[in-house]
């Protein structure tokens, strides 16, 4: 017995809540997930805590002061924004490695509003606030990349955005739940072409988390009925280049990253039902479709074109809304978007629900200029 699942998770509405800190952000996610398996932080072995603006001011420790000190080990994870899945992931290692066969993993952010808005940052400053527009240009770059390639449009990246807003109104914990026609997001605000204001993600504060447990944990608690199994768990850093650009390779982290995971997955690609993948900007999106192998070289825009991607086709992406309109609060990504595809596969998503999803991927990825990358893909399993 050897398989590793979720049977706890959950996350709070992504918004704004100035009045409140990072740890009551996160206990108050970490009782949701804790509820949602019906147990108790005393029976956690261990926490694991993503926190990347207060990277230096023990979030974790400071969360158990809020729903209980238990005396267990805490671990906290800051690693750009593959924070959560780098918690979520440190805690799954830990129950394959036979530590532990209980542990909770919590991802957490305060963003407030603009690049260096909020409170309680202990002097962090957030990945997109590297420069006042290092982020925008990188992804525009990549952007305009592809379309020298392949000759995709502004109107093809616009739809991803067009397409997320519209997912996000079917979820109620979603920061924006509008829609977002084509000619508004293309007549919004240039940040960095070809990427408008719409076409960026949404700083939020925000908490997820979620319990893991082994399979001897499940069977002996009575879990199985709510289990979703962690097919594989996988994180890749930069590849070495020939030629060592001052940006990071996005597109070569995550094509590292999906291959090691469809490998230890035994699957392909074209088996996955639905992915939420990171949004972080409308060409990200648009770049990864084919990053992950979800569609051929230069087949990206087609793809966004037939509505393959979109809520009813072949694979959605992004069902919750996506970073664009759903909310980005760096540490609790990660594992916001394993809730989002955990939900579907236990078939209670609502109305935004996947029908027959037996298969879903999460990916992260973050870095920024002079810092290299991380990127972490998970797959899960319905039971």
């Amino acid at each position: 017995m050897n398989d590793i699942y979720v049977v706890g998770i959950d996350m709070i509405r992504f918004g704004r809540f100035p009045d409140r800190t990072p740890p009551q952000l996160a206990a108050e996610a970490a009782l949701m997930a804790l509820d949602d398996a019906g147990l108790s932080i005393t029976d956690m072995q261990a926490l694991y805590c993503g926190n990347l603006m207060q990277a230096s001011n023990m979030v974790g420790q400071r969360l158990l002061r809020e729903i209980g000190q238990t005396g267990i080990p805490v671990v906290n994870v800051a690693n750009a924004c593959a924070t959560g899945a780098t918690a979520f992931r440190d805690g799954w290692i830990a129950i394959r490695a036979g530590l532990y066969d209980m542990v909770l993993a919590v991802g957490v952010e305060q963003m407030g509003k603009g690049l260096l808005g909020g409170t309680d940052r202990g002097g962090f400053v957030t990945e997109g606030a590297i420069g006042s527009d290092t982020m925008p240009a990188m992804f525009a770059q990549i952007g305009l990349e592809h379309q020298r390639k392949y000759g995709t449009t502004f109107e093809q990246f616009a739809k991803v955005s067009v397409k997320n807003h519209h997912h996000s109104t079917l979820n109620p914990k979603a920061m924006y739940q509008v829609e977002t026609p084509l000619e508004q997001v293309m007549a919004s605000e240039m940040i960095a072409y070809p990427n408008t204001k719409l076409m960026c993600s949404v700083n939020v504060d925000g908490a997820a988390a979620a319990v893991i447990a082994s399979e001897k944990a499940v069977r002996r608690l009575g879990l199985m009925d709510r289990a979703v199994r962690i097919r594989t768990s996988v994180m890749t850093s930069n590849p070495f280049a020939e030629r060592e650009f001052a940006m990071p390779d996005f597109n070569a982290v995550t094509r590292l990253a999906s291959k090691h995971a469809y490998e230890a997955a035994g699957i392909g690609p074209d088996e996955i039902n639905l992915v939420e993948l990171h949004d972080c900007f409308a060409t990200a999106e648009l770049v990864h479709y084919e990053n992950l192998g979800l569609c051929g070289e230069g087949e990206a825009g087609r793809m966004i074109d037939s509505g393959e991607t979109a809520l009813g086709g072949r694979i959605p992406v992004n069902v919750s809304g996506g970073l664009l309109s759903k909310g980005h609060p760096l540490g609790a990504t990660g594992i916001a978007n394993i809730y989002e595809v955990a939900t579907h596969l236990r078939g209670k998503a609502g109305a935004r629900q996947v029908e027959g999803a037996r298969l879903g991927m999460t990916h992260v990825v973050g870095g920024g200029p002079g810092m290299g990358s991380a990127c972490a893909i998970h797959i899960l399993e319905k039971v």
